[in-house]
């Protein structure tokens, strides 16, 4: 999966939750994640983790679908 489609799943996921509460859920900077949903950045693995479990999904699912 490229920058571009992680980007569109993590927006997808996030859905009617503001970027502050998520980022603040996950213990990153909310520009942070403006940027892993930019497709500015990617995830460390650690991070990937995180959200994974914040979204109930596997890293699989979110990341290399």
């Amino acid at each position: 999966m490229n920058k571009n489609e992680i980007a569109e799943t993590l927006i997808s996921l996030r859905g009617d939750k503001s970027r502050e509460e998520v980022a603040k859920s996950l213990e990153i900077s909310v520009s942070t994640l403006q940027m892993y949903e930019n497709g500015q950045r990617i995830p460390k693995d650690e991070i990937k983790i995180r959200i994974a479990a914040y979204y109930k999904k596997t890293v699989g699912e979110i990341f290399f679908s």
